[in-house]
């Protein structure tokens, strides 16, 4: 059991206040970290697999024709030669005034709007661009088609594939995930070894009501489990502190997070999987605390007699 039954004339030989030292405030501290750092390693590592699963079939033909009838007639051909392929999922012709809007937002309108139909912005020579999504798997394949076809529909235009300039963002983000994940294990262990002094000093504390009990005939699991189920209940009151804390600033952030509806940050969620971690790490973190601290407690009291 992670808290053992112990009988109540029992529990009278050790104090039992809640609270009472500095051990739960320690855990509490430690155990709201874990439960951050859990969830930025969660939610990062799905934003990465998000941005991998959009960019990785996915590429951008570039026609940068001085003329603007046959920059747009080679756009469409493209499209339409493009969208009748088999390892072609869809092709899409980016709207010029999309185009504008998207340059509006960095340079802005006349009226301090987003500048899709400024004239300065209208006067620009933007390039013809076509999304194509390619099916299956042989990237290399259909990258080498796609060149064939863009070659004989809009020759000098250039295929930019997206992963390109996604790719290391979305390897950064992945390493980030891995180091939240390295935080979440170094706080585990930082917690066992509070737990591993906290059980060391309870013996060196109560030595003498230690001796005592050996005196009368009580063994060393017998002291172990009036030991252990003090400091696994300290123990379990500094995690559900932290984790109440912890959940207060998740669904905090949650809140605001709900308002990003575009942008990478728009990828980031935890996901049921997430959140069934994060509920069950508390139990965790009781189980290896209990565990922790009745192997230390075994292990000290056969060195005491």
């Amino acid at each position: 059991m992670i808290i053992p039954r112990v009988p109540v004339q029992h529990r009278r030989l050790l104090p039992d206040r809640r609270l009472s030292g500095p051990t739960p405030w320690v855990i509490a501290i430690l155990m709201m970290l874990t439960l951050l750092a859990a969830a930025a390693g969660v939610g990062l590592a799905r934003s990465a697999n998000a941005i991998g699963s959009a960019i990785a079939g996915r590429v951008t033909v570039q026609i940068v024709t001085a003329n603007p009838v046959a920059r747009a007639e080679q756009a469409a051909a493209l499209r339409r030669r493009a969208a009748a392929q088999s390892f072609v999922r869809s092709a899409r012709s980016v709207d010029q005034q999309e185009l504008r809007a998207t340059l509006g937002q960095w340079f802005g309108g006349e009226d301090g709007g987003a500048g899709g139909d400024d004239p300065v912005l209208r006067s620009l020579p933007l390039p013809a661009l076509v999304d194509i999504d390619f099916v299956g798997e042989d990237r290399a394949g259909h990258m080498e088609a796609l060149r064939t076809l863009v070659a004989q529909e809009a020759p000098g235009a250039r295929i930019i594939p997206h992963a390109e300039w996604l790719g290391p963002v979305a390897r950064l983000i992945r390493s980030l995930a891995w180091v939240a994940g390295a935080l979440v294990l170094l706080m585990t262990l930082a917690s066992a070894a509070v737990v591993i002094m906290t059980a060391r000093a309870a013996l060196g504390t109560h030595y003498a009501t230690i001796e005592m009990l050996h005196l009368i005939g009580a063994t060393d699991r017998q002291i172990t489990r009036l030991f252990q189920r003090r400091i696994a209940i300290d123990t379990a009151y500094g995690i559900a502190l932290g984790s109440v804390v912890a959940a207060a600033i998740l669904l905090l952030i949650g809140w605001q997070w709900s308002g990003v509806t575009s942008g990478l940050a728009a990828t980031a969620s935890l996901g049921p999987a997430g959140w069934a971690l994060l509920l069950a790490l508390p139990l965790l973190a009781i189980a290896l605390a209990a565990l922790t601290a009745r192997q230390t407690l075994l292990a000290a009291l056969k060195k005491i007699l």
